[in-house]
């Protein structure tokens, strides 16, 4: 017998019932689907929450078992939850296995038996029937945007709608298993091209969705993605940092007020979002305090707490700036870059509109502004700057992000290193008599 409290407290024994598991805290997520009632009271003790009372006679179901080619069928009925919160009975179709995995009737038939055991013990929530599209449209990424910054919460619903979502919308989030999962990759991957980085990206978006599905109780099993691998794909290319020779042929090619924004960029290594947020206010002619970060239209703080640390303008950047003040009016206050409607400057629009042809017209590349972050790391380290002093100009948390992703080696670098091993060697050896006989094998 399974215990179901009321409203008041009390408690009344049932035959069988579905019950909520646990108390949720997330209101707002839990009104959207209609699982819980909140009431506000003004004696202190804060919200209120009222169980709504599920409650549904079962009977022992074998389920209706028929093969349709090679694939093995299973029909039974269940109570599902819709997004609104309201069970209906329904009618199931499962696809159990294929007759390559049961060959005989009696092994599709325990199969079901198998499945059917957690509906007919009423070991499931009711919750855990809802379809994992609707869990994931109306809970995670509601969730997901009420935690994480919005260019995240962007990635993470692009993620969905163009790679996923078409593949398992289908699913109820109770059915998806380790071996969904891993067909799902396998058919992302093949269909798609993507990347190794980006099929690992695909992979955590999943098994986030089981993790808050877990916490929130609407899920009750391991997580299926965590033993899901990752198909064979190509590589990450090797990403790219300006040299200081490339940075300085740049600023010579670019007008001044484009090129006062690149060499801000490469002195600095900040991120685009915070360069896009660099104001006036900020700045005191020796460094600029890193107050915000602007991803489209939306302001927000920078990316980690390390990050609000400010960052030094050496003297020809500092030149550059007042330069740039100067033909602005000398303001105090306000944006340092902006467009001509007075917002942010819009960056990938520069960069597209003028920035590239005008690079192209002198001979050099366009990397992307992330180059510049690498690039600065790299020239410091050349320079022969300390690792730990690189990681506090670029305000990482962790200095192995630093040296492993941000500093890179340079084809000049390591010619010089080679150089040098072959000096001490060669004199290393000099010194050495040479023996009499030498033997060949």
């Amino acid at each position: 017998m399974n215990t179901h409290y009321t409203k008041n407290g009390s408690s009344e024994d049932t035959g069988v019932c579905l019950v909520l598991s646990s108390l949720i805290s997330d209101e707002e997520m839990y009104r959207t689907l209609g699982l819980l009632d909140f009431q506000s009271k003004r004696n202190g003790d804060g919200p209120h929450i009222e169980r709504r009372k599920i409650v549904r006679n079962r009977r022992h179901q074998r389920g209706s078992l028929w093969a349709r080619g090679k694939t093995w069928f299973l029909r039974y009925y269940d109570d599902v939850m819709g997004v609104d919160g309201q069970l209906k009975r329904k009618m199931i179709v499962h696809r159990l296995a294929t007759k390559q995995e049961c060959p005989l009737k009696r092994d599709a038939q325990q199969l079901a038996e198998e499945y059917l055991a957690p509906i007919n013990v009423g070991h499931v929530t009711a919750s855990s029937t809802i379809k994992l599209n609707d869990f994931v449209e109306h809970v995670y990424l509601q969730h997901v945007e009420r935690e994480c910054r919005p260019s995240t919460a962007a990635g993470y619903r692009d993620m969905w709608r163009c790679h996923v979502k078409p593949r398992c919308g289908k699913y109820r989030l109770r059915d998806f298993h380790t071996w969904d999962g891993e067909r799902l990759m396998q058919e992302i991957s093949r269909e798609k091209k993507l990347g190794r980085n980006s099929l690992k990206h695909i992979k955590a978006f999943l098994s986030g969705v089981f993790k808050h599905a877990k916490r929130q109780g609407f899920f009750g099993a391991e997580n299926p993605m965590r033993d899901v691998s990752i198909p064979k794909a190509p590589e990450p290319k090797e990403t790219y940092a300006y040299s200081l020779e490339e940075i300085t042929q740049m600023l010579a090619a670019l007008p001044p007020e484009i090129g006062v924004v690149v060499a801000t960029a490469a002195f600095t290594g900040v991120r685009r979002g915070e360069l896009r947020g660099f104001r006036w206010e900020d700045y005191d002619g020796k460094e600029i305090r890193v107050s915000r970060s602007v991803w489209r239209d939306h302001v927000s703080d920078p990316k980690t707490a390390k990050s609000k640390a400010p960052v030094p303008v050496v003297a020809p950047l500092a030149a550059l700036l007042e330069k740039h003040r100067a033909a602005n009016g000398n303001p105090s206050t306000g944006l340092m870059f902006k467009s001509s409607t007075g917002n942010s400057l819009d960056l990938a629009d520069l960069a597209r509109r003028l920035i590239r042809p005008a690079l192209k017209k002198a001979g050099l590349e366009w990397h992307g502004w992330h180059a510049f972050r690498r690039g600065l790391a790299t020239n410091l380290y050349r320079l022969g700057v300390s690792d730990k002093t690189i990681q506090a100009i670029l305000r990482h948390s962790n200095l192995a992000t630093t040296m492993n992703s941000y500093v890179k080696s340079v084809p000049e670098d390591t010619a010089s290193a080679m150089r040098d091993l072959e000096n001490v060697l060669c004199t290393k050896y000099a010194q050495k008599p040479v023996p009499e006989e030498t033997y060949v094998m």
